[in-house]
């Protein structure tokens, strides 16, 4: 009984310790993204203050950008922490799962046309309803979206399916890009977590839209993975309950 209560105890400890550091990871990854666009921001004031920058359209156009960079990043922080914690109102209503899918390809579809890609949608009218806020739903759909076209090179496919499974629908969002390297797997829906650190926040997202997918899909009661292989293109699937007849 000793040796259980102590290893239980050095379990504990040991999960104390990794939250604490996570916490503090945290706030170093936040406080190093909105660095960036404050300082942008703070750095093109002061040159106009000084005369050093023309005030024209393209000088306020930086500014304005920088500045709505930082505020989705706020909100996607805000969006996040209230998810995780339990906190965000969901308006749930018996929803179609093709009329999901084929609202968020529509939406998507001039991005895609953008990159020259190919969105296709897979899915039967006979599917039956899920229990879901359509505006989350559609958000969860977007940053998988946004995810696929960042990582697909031009003429290449991005596909969203839908099928049924035991007290679910289960939705996917496949695409024919490079894939996801095996010891980046675990950690793909963390926060601020980028797969390539190459890639910069304008480029590569503030690596928040994977988690607040994972916050929103949990938040309905339903599951979110990735398969993938390096040169094969990654596949991500998530569930949402039945509605109840």
């Amino acid at each position: 009984e000793l040796g259980t209560l102590a290893a239980s105890f050095n379990r504990m400890s040991a999960d104390l310790a990794n939250a604490q550091a996570l916490r503090r990871q945290m706030t170093a990854d936040i406080a190093h993204e909105l660095r960036t666009p404050i300082s942008v921001i703070l750095g093109h004031a002061d040159a106009l203050e000084e005369g050093i920058l023309p005030a024209n359209a393209e000088t306020f156009q930086i500014i304005r950008d920088e500045a709505g960079r930082l505020s989705r990043l706020v909100e996607d922080l805000r969006v996040l922490s209230r998810a995780e914690a339990g906190e965000l109102t969901l308006i749930r209503r018996p929803t179609s799962p093709t009329e999901l899918l084929q609202k968020a390809a529509s939406a998507h579809l001039p991005f895609a046309r953008d990159k020259d890609l190919k969105l296709e949608v897979h899915v039967s009218e006979s599917l039956p309803a899920v229990d879901a806020d359509p505006d989350r739903v559609a958000q969860v759909l977007g940053n998988l979206l946004t995810n696929a076209f960042r990582h697909t090179p031009s003429d290449g496919e991005v596909r969203l399916s839908a099928r049924q499974v035991e007290g679910a629908i289960e939705f996917q969002v496949e695409d024919t890009g490079p894939g996801i390297p095996k010891e980046a797997l675990p950690h793909i829906f963390d926060r601020f977590y980028r797969a390539d650190p190459a890639r910069d926040r304008e480029s590569g997202g503030s690596g928040l839209g994977l988690a607040i997918a994972k916050a929103l899909v949990e938040a309905h009661g339903g599951r979110i993975e990735v398969e993938s292989q390096e040169g094969q293109g990654s596949r991500f699937r998530f569930t949402l309950p039945l509605a109840q007849a």
